[in-house]
């Protein structure tokens, strides 16, 4: 089915409805992301110096990612019950019990503990973000307002090293980062507590239902109109036919993204190229991530969902696989720069697909325990993919390690090009 709309009504109300959602949630989520992004890197840092070694250091950092994936599914019981505000209050005052956490622990199983408990509650805070938007914004210009979501996070994360390196060369101390993200969680409390009510300033809207693929009970490109909750497992069960497929294709998108900050540092060590150069090169590729966020849900909303999601897919597959064939030839550094700045076009062409995907086919009446299980599966990916590209590479070598993360990519991308057509909605604003 096809939703038509005119081009200028459309921008105007995006323009409008983008400015209204600033202050209540895309300002959390750049505080919640600056903080977290300014701690993340220091993980191994602090674990090292309360007596982990590198493997153990590895593991405590795992835990932020492993708290997340454990998250998902009660984040999804919790905003189908309480909401989304107060889930995403909940959740940011738990994450400051984890920060005092990480401030005071003795010992390194309490500070991964405190680690695993930021990952669990920024689990909750991001689903109720998305479930939020799922179903207060239109479908019209659902991509773009999600693109922004994903663009407000990059930002944070992007910009939060930054914020650490000269917090620890102010004052000498690792801590001071946790301080920060401290202070960032309790102006998002009071945000999101003391802030402009979004439930009440955007009402759920009519629900807009599209006819099912088939008759059995299962949404695939609308909502299931229910009178009453299901419950997140009954959910996971009554969707496991689009979950099954759309979210694997999903699952793929998320393992690319997560080998690339694994891969290209790995890739600039490999050639021999020292740590400044490399963080140039990483950085330069973060950097085209993050201006073309915006352009992805513009994208999205204009063509549909598989113009942005299959060429990104292509593009990350393609880059990975070439760039595992160029480690002896002459100018390695060259290619690594190339592919690295093409891994950035591909991931920033990516940007809010997952979210406005999962938003497309989650039941627009009750989101919740669907979203959780949809970010269940891509969190899975994400966290899987740096174990499977360690084990290859010590089995093998980090070129078959590479080469098989483009294979991933490119079979991701046949997924999607089969599945986005069937499970998804198309929009197509015409002028």
């Amino acid at each position: 089915m096809t939703v038509q709309t005119n081009v200028d009504e459309v921008t105007d109300r995006a323009s409008s409805v983008l400015l209204r959602f600033g202050p209540m949630i895309y300002g959390p989520t750049v505080l919640f992301a600056l903080g977290e992004g300014a701690v993340i890197p220091l993980i191994p840092i602090i674990a090292s110096k309360l007596g982990a070694d590198i493997a153990t250091a590895a593991l405590v950092a795992s835990a932020l990612v492993v708290g997340q994936l454990c998250g998902n599914i009660p984040a999804g019981w919790a905003v189908s019950r309480i909401g989304e505000r107060l889930t995403m209050a909940v959740a940011g005052c738990a994450s400051l019990l984890g920060v005092i956490g990480m401030l005071a622990a003795p010992s390194l199983g309490l500070f991964a503990t405190a680690v695993f408990l930021i990952g669990f509650c920024a689990a909750a805070f991001g689903l109720a973000r998305h479930s939020f938007m799922t179903t207060r914004v239109p479908l019209a210009f659902r991509a773009r307002a999600l693109s922004v979501l994903g663009g407000t996070f990059r930002f944070g994360m992007f910009i939060g090293p930054f914020i650490a390196a000269a917090l620890i060369a102010l004052f000498d101390d690792e801590h001071a980062a946790i301080w920060f993200f401290a202070g960032c969680l309790v102006a998002t409390v009071l945000l999101v507590l003391f802030g402009p009510d979004p439930e009440r300033q955007f009402p759920t809207p009519t629900v807009e239902r599209f006819e099912d693929v088939e008759d059995t009970g299962e949404a695939v490109t609308g909502s299931i109109p229910t009178a009453e909750r299901a419950g997140v497992f009954r959910t996971m069960w009554r969707h496991r036919r689009v979950l099954s497929r759309l979210g694997l294709a999903a699952a793929s998108l998320s393992a690319v993204r997560s080998a690339r900050f694994l891969v290209l540092p790995l890739w600039g060590v490999s050639i021999g190229l020292d740590a400044q150069t490399i963080a140039i090169v990483v950085g330069v590729s973060g950097a085209i991530d993050f201006a073309l966020f915006y352009a992805s849900g513009q994208v999205m909303d204009r063509f549909g969902r598989l113009w942005a999601a299959l060429p990104a897919m292509l593009l990350m597959g393609a880059a990975f696989l070439a760039l595992a064939f160029t480690h002896d030839l002459s100018s390695p550094e060259m290619w690594f720069a190339m592919f690295a700045a093409v891994l950035g076009v591909g991931n920033g062409l990516s940007s809010g697909i997952l979210l406005t995907i999962g938003a497309d086919i989650a039941p627009q009446d009750d989101p919740a325990p669907f979203l959780g299980s949809w970010r269940t599966l891509t969190d899975f990916g994400g966290a899987v993919t740096p174990l499977l590209v360690a084990g290859v590479t010590a089995v093998a070598s980090l070129s078959v390690a590479t080469g098989m993360v483009g294979v991933i990519g490119l079979l991701g991308a046949a997924a999607f090009a089969r599945w986005v057509p069937m499970f998804v909605p198309r929009v197509r604003n015409d002028s």
